[in-house]
């Protein structure tokens, strides 16, 4: 079975289960899952239910679809999402973006906790993700191309979509919520960096540095999707502040931040 194939077979089992047909995909990181809670009239579905699905195997990740409405929206988020370092191809990392475009989704919003890079960042911030580096040396579109799904060169210079950034402004002003903006650099994983790995990503470009994310928006972007993304500064990068690092920390700052977070994308779904 292709991947056209499994796409088609993987949508529909999902379609023949839902009411609503979703516009704006959600994809939840590592600590921000219960934004899946506020989910009204939600239908469940766990992974390893769905067919064709990889299963999410890290702390923190529920490892389900949920489908109904927010803020009066159709929506479908992924609480837990794949990730390369898991084992998974970046093809199977990012299969769930292909089948939410297959579904209708137009709108896709994706979240992580990252590493603060930016020496000007605080744990704890939010910051809108305008640009990123792929510094994983490998690609979701690696292979055959399907027309049905993208070109096969598809265009990144504007990876991140300015309307929707503009409107993730307005939300943050409407909330009075502070958000940084900066470039979201995507390594492998899944060892955190090396001090000297932060300083050749702040040489780089990089504000913040994690370990997902790319793979889907460049899935995303190939389908002809608008893409917001956002990142939780759960830490600051190696080095900076001459401290370990752990998962731990990752998840506890996830969780001092996501009411702030929650009503952040909840006020973005509002005024999409």
């Amino acid at each position: 079975m292709n991947l056209l194939q499994k796409i088609k077979e993987t949508s529909n089992f999902i379609t023949e289960r839902i009411s609503v047909k979703p516009n704006t995909g959600i994809i939840l990181g590592s600590g921000l899952g219960s934004l899946g809670e506020e989910i009204e009239g939600s239908v469940r579905i766990k992974y390893s239910d769905i067919p064709n699905f990889p299963t999410s195997t890290v702390k923190g990740h529920k490892g389900q679809l949920v489908i109904g409405k927010l803020k009066g929206k159709n929506v479908i988020a992924m609480q837990g999402r794949f990730h390369y370092y898991e084992g998974y191809s970046l093809e199977e990392t990012t299969f769930p973006v292909r089948v939410f475009k297959e579904l209708g989704v137009e709108n896709l919003i994706v979240t992580n906790a990252a590493g603060g890079v930016n020496e000007d960042f605080e744990t704890g911030n939010l910051m809108l993700i305008t640009d990123h580096i792929n510094f994983a040396f490998d690609n979701p579109l690696i292979g055959q191309n399907f027309d049905e799904l993208g070109p096969r060169f598809p265009d990144m210079s504007s990876a991140y979509n300015d309307e929707l950034i503009s409107k993730a402004l307005i939300a943050s002003q409407n909330l009075k919520i502070k958000l940084q903006k900066g470039t979201y650099m995507f390594m492998s994983g899944p060892s955190y960096e090396t001090p000297s790995e932060i300083k050749m990503a702040r040489f780089l470009g990089a504000d913040a540095v994690g370990m997902s994310t790319v793979p889907e928006v460049i899935a995303a972007k190939h389908g002809a999707m608008n893409v917001l993304g956002i990142s939780c500064i759960t830490n600051m990068g190696a080095g900076i502040l001459n401290q370990p690092l752990n998962h731990e920390e990752v998840i506890q700052t996830s969780q001092m931040v996501k009411e702030k977070f929650i009503a952040l994308v909840k006020e973005i779904t509002n005024i999409l």
